[in-house]
């Protein structure tokens, strides 16, 4: 069961709205559905806001040490509290999603993302959960970190937000560790598209007599 929800973001007005605070995006929503709002923690170098759902401690959490040093935040809060590294879900932007899904799993590579890099080295383990929220890639990889710290276009941002109210849908079956049903929910993007209905057969040709 997830303990520990971390969105990962840079802190201050100016990266808000940007890609690369997904992660911030995802816990601002959770802590609007569990009504419980952030607070700075000297000792966690973040936001932190601590709740009970059905007598089970959680802890939401956005750490303000900017992103590439998002782990020290995590692992400080986690080692205080006894909380494991399967039992915490961080939350960020993954650029090999398109804007408008997510994906759950645990474990696997940072893939050059200097917050799960930071995150994977401060707990000493990647088998920690992870939410990708898809932000989608600018298709070059010198326009990588330009593109992340960029706000995202309308129909992007309105994509990426449906995910994450998706994800927010899927949180009582993360908290009671169902991970295998939170992932269909969080995974199922848009429902199947119709099959275009079959043309009708034509009936076939009639065979013209062979010239004499």
């Amino acid at each position: 069961m997830i303990k520990l929800l971390v969105g990962l973001g840079n802190p201050g007005p100016e990266y808000e709205d940007t890609r690369h605070n997904a992660g911030f995006w995802f816990i601002d929503a959770v802590a609007r559905e569990l009504k419980v709002t952030l607070v700075p923690e000297r000792s966690y170098h973040g936001l932190v806001a601590r709740t009970s759902v059905n007598g089970q401690n959680v802890w939401l959490l956005e750490p303000q040490t900017f992103m590439n040093l998002s782990g020290k935040s995590i692992a400080a809060l986690a080692r205080f509290f006894k909380i494991q590294p399967q039992e915490i879900l961080v939350a960020h932007d993954e650029m090999d999603i398109a804007p408008g899904e997510a994906k759950l799993k645990l474990g696997g590579s940072h893939a050059g993302h200097n917050g799960l890099r930071d995150t994977h080295a401060q707990l000493g383990t990647a088998d920690y959960w992870r939410l990708r929220i898809g932000v989608g890639h600018p298709g070059v990889k010198s326009e990588v970190v330009s593109w992340v710290l960029k706000k995202p276009m309308a129909e992007h941002r309105e994509a990426i937000h449906a995910s994450i109210d998706r994800a927010v849908l899927a949180l009582p079956l993360l908290l009671a560790g169902e991970m295998d049903k939170a992932m269909v929910k969080i995974h199922t993007s848009k429902p199947p598209r119709p099959k275009p209905p079959k043309p009708p057969k034509q009936p076939p040709l009639p065979e013209t007599p062979a010239a004499a």
